[in-house]
């Protein structure tokens, strides 16, 4: 496995640059993908499988864990931002954590859930590759990882289709967001060996479709724990 620290750590001082300008877009619904499309299909994949007890991994603002709690599933959000996870905290509704991914896979959390959600939340590699690792053992027999995230035939249609760190933007963002990280790329394939690797049934993959476009807006997978 190879290692890219610098790029990790550049991700995080994004979402630490640009944490106040995040909270403003969800809440205020600038994200056009999100109003038409992603927003209302993880929450979907979520309720369709009912599940009671919910860690919602990189929960930014805490908008999802806030939707959840709704239908009253129980859910701990936790973010590596202190900023979002203050935002999040001050609008109530969960139980937010700051903790980073690294913290995850070294065993911090001490809890079991019926079901792990990130949604457009796994932008690294080492990272991402080691959260995975830890997933089973935060969940309850059979119990579900849910991942939504760029389709990879959308992002990737006109440069070469293989794992690796592609360049940030904020196209389609306002002018207050700066300084996009780099972010890893992954095929299709290599989504699958993630959950496949690490001890997970993929039971389900799902592609929302954007009603504008009529492609695919995301890519849902949902794995089950083998254990």
């Amino acid at each position: 496995m190879s290692s890219d620290p610098l790029r990790e750590a550049q991700i995080l001082r994004c979402w630490n640059s640009n944490a106040g300008a995040w909270t403003n877009a969800v809440r205020q619904g600038e994200i056009a993908s999100r109003r038409h499309a992603t927003d209302q299909a993880i929450v979907t994949a979520i309720l369709d499988h009912s599940p009671g007890r919910l860690l919602d991994i990189g929960c930014g603002e805490g908008w999802l864990a806030r939707e959840l709690v709704k239908h009253s599933i129980e859910v701990i959000g936790i973010d590596a931002t202190a900023a979002l996870i203050e935002a999040a905290r001050q609008a109530g509704g969960a139980d937010f954590r700051l903790l980073d991914y690294a913290q995850i896979a070294a065993g911090a959390l001490d809890l079991k859930v019926d079901m792990a959600v990130a949604n457009f939340s796994l932008l690294g590699h080492e990272s991402v590759e080691k959260l995975f690792g830890n997933m089973p053992a935060l969940l309850n027999a059979e119990g579900l990882f849910i991942v939504q995230t760029l389709h990879p035939l959308r992002v990737d249609a006109e440069t070469t289709y293989r794992d690796g760190w592609r360049s940030g933007s904020w196209q389609g963002f306002s002018s207050a967001f700066t300084d996009p990280s780099d972010w890893y790329f992954r095929t299709l394939q290599s989504w699958t060996g993630l959950f496949i690797g690490n001890g997970f049934r993929l039971i389900e993959l799902r592609e929302p479709l954007d009603p504008r476009s009529q492609q695919p807006a995301s890519l849902i997978l949902i794995g089950q724990s083998a254990a």
